[in-house]
């Protein structure tokens, strides 16, 4: 863990040169200029806090309180739009020190005080803290993960920590570089009210940029002028020894030289209830999925590959349905994308995280080689790597005296040709959104397109509603997206009846689909991958939209 930590902190460190830093560098500018001596320790003390608590609570949040993660974020650019109209006007910077002072209990005494100028530096410390958003490497993304599966533990807190200490530093001395050039250039001490004015004008720009979506673009354009900024920075993090440590954050209760027994939380499929207990002698392949997942559904040829081919020879394949979404729970759901997929072998749901958390799992799809005894001697996380698995399937056969007649090992050709990421349409993990209204979320709202949309973005148009997890279009709404991918997925589900979608590829309708049933449905298929614009036109009331996925 302390190698974790240490890296975690190199990688923070770091991030003052990465090109997520950008957008909000006017904040910390501005609050180089204002304030007393502890002003920049309340910024830094606040985003430490800030960062540390929402980088890893926010999704719990969200769930237990209703308010969404896009409301924090607005409420946080409500702030710094204030700070910059407090530095911008001195009337209101009068009004905010008398009640910046009574808050802090003191008296005014001509000046600014430095309790007052340190509260005040919390205050915009919280709120960094919250709309930063990083460019995060393998080791903040694993504790992300965890956030998100509700996994926190003692470790993610001090790797999260860590890494908000490490930006911190560069934070601070930029503060503090900045107050000592004011305090030694006389001419700029002199207009000291008028650079305090440049940078609440400074601050304004950056919130509103912030709430209508324009640092992202900003981050797009500088990466698309310059492709190598920020390259290689977080390449320190993608060696084996971090790679070991990774694997081995998250509850140890059980050590992993014996697999952890599967926890039932749901229903069982093609197969009674089994215990690896009573397995032993056998070669079990643990597989942790979830249907709407496009990385999952295409490891599922491979796997009924190896059930057909093993299965007579002692292999258990035992799939683990880990949801993503709460309607991916419905067992009904689940039994109908099994259908779907022609998936023969034993699936279990683990609608309560219980067996992701004894495996301390933290991706789809992920699988675990058990052997006779019951060891897990193997794993394998993300797709590919075929001939490899099914070769571990074969040495794990062999050793537990299994004869079959030996066969060429040789997968089909394993290639993704999407370059545009997953997309989430629900407020909580929604990027790339590009109508120029900026987003409103758990509200009836009216959206419209820009002018153009920049690659890996999309935009709304019509009456939307959009809640934590997804997004709720009305008749005549639309959705454009610029992608570059081969296939096009997004999850679906019915809303009262059976919805309906028309599918256009770049101003050419291709069909309509009909949305009868919570799943994943394929809207496009090329000959080849290629960079296109996707239009959705919703011709009902009756349609739940969730996540799009590439290939």
């Amino acid at each position: 863990m302390f190698v974790l930590i240490a890296f975690a902190f190199l990688a923070g460190l770091v991030t003052i040169l990465s090109p997520c830093i950008l957008p909000v560098l006017p904040i910390i500018l501005s609050s180089s200029a204002t304030g007393s001596k502890r002003h920049p320790w309340g910024v830094v003390l606040g985003f430490l806090l800030s960062f540390t608590f929402f980088t890893l609570f926010l999704t719990t949040i969200v769930r237990l309180t209703g308010i969404s993660a896009d409301a924090l974020r607005t409420f946080s650019v409500i702030v710094v739009f204030g700070f910059g109209l407090v530095l911008l006007f001195p009337q209101l910077l009068k009004m905010f020190e008398v009640v910046a002072s009574k808050v802090a209990n003191i008296q005014i005494g001509g000046g600014v005080s430095e309790e007052r100028g340190f509260l005040s530096g919390i205050v915009i410390g919280v709120s960094l803290g919250l709309v930063w958003t990083p460019c995060v490497g393998p080791i903040l993304a694993s504790v992300i993960t965890l956030a998100l599966t509700g996994s926190v533990n003692g470790s993610a807190v001090l790797i999260t920590f860590a890494y908000a200490f490490g930006t911190a530093i560069p934070m601070l001395a930029i503060l503090y570089g900045g107050r000592g050039l004011i305090q030694k250039v006389p001419s700029l001490l002199n207009n000291l009210s008028k650079i305090q004015k440049v940078f609440g004008v400074l601050m304004i720009l950056t919130a509103l940029a912030i709430n209508f979506n324009y640092d992202r673009k900003f981050q797009t354009y500088i990466l698309e002028k310059f492709p190598n900024y920020g390259a290689g920075l977080t390449n320190f993090e993608n060696t084996d020894l971090i790679r070991k440590q990774l694997d081995s954050m998250g509850d140890k209760k059980e050590a992993f030289e014996f697999a952890p027994e599967l926890i039932e939380g749901g229903k069982w499929f093609n197969s009674e209830p089994l215990k690896l207990a009573d397995l032993k002698g056998k070669v079990v392949l643990v597989d942790f999925w979830t249907y709407s997942c496009i990385n999952c559904i295409r490891t599922f040829p491979y796997l009924e590959k190896w059930h057909e081919k093993y299965a007579k020879d002692g292999l258990v394949i035992i799939g683990v349905h880990t949801p993503e979404f709460e309607f991916e729970k419905d067992p009904d759901n689940l039994q109908k994308a099994i259908d779907d997929f022609g998936l023969k072998y034993p699936i279990m749901q683990d609608n309560n995280y219980a067996t992701w958390r004894a495996y301390n799992n933290r991706y789809w799809p992920a699988k675990y080689f058990i052997d006779a005894e019951g060891r897990v001697v193997a794993n394998h996380f993300g797709e590919g790597d075929y001939d490899e698995s099914e070769k571990m399937i074969r040495k794990l056969l062999k050793e537990a005296g299994s004869s079959f007649v030996d066969e060429i090992v040789q997968n089909d050709d394993y290639s993704v040709d999407a370059s545009t990421p997953e997309t989430y349409l629900g407020s909580a993990r929604m990027a790339g959104f590009s109508s120029p209204e900026g987003l409103h979320a758990d509200e009836l709202f009216t959206y419209s397109y820009p002018d153009s949309l920049e690659a890996s973005s999309f935009a709304f148009a019509g009456q939307w509603i959009v809640q934590d997890e997804k997004a709720m279009p009305k008749k005549g709404a639309s959705l454009k997206f610029d992608f570059e991918a081969k296939n096009v997925f997004l999850v679906m589900n019915p809303l009262g009846g059976d919805g309906e979608v028309e599918v256009s590829l770049d101003g050419e309708v291709l069909k309509n689909i009909i949305i009868d049933s919570d799943k994943l449905y394929q809207l496009v298929e090329l000959q080849k991958a290629g960079r296109h614009i996707l239009e959705l036109k919703f011709l009902d009331n009756n349609s739940e939209v969730y996540a799009f996925t590439f290939g």
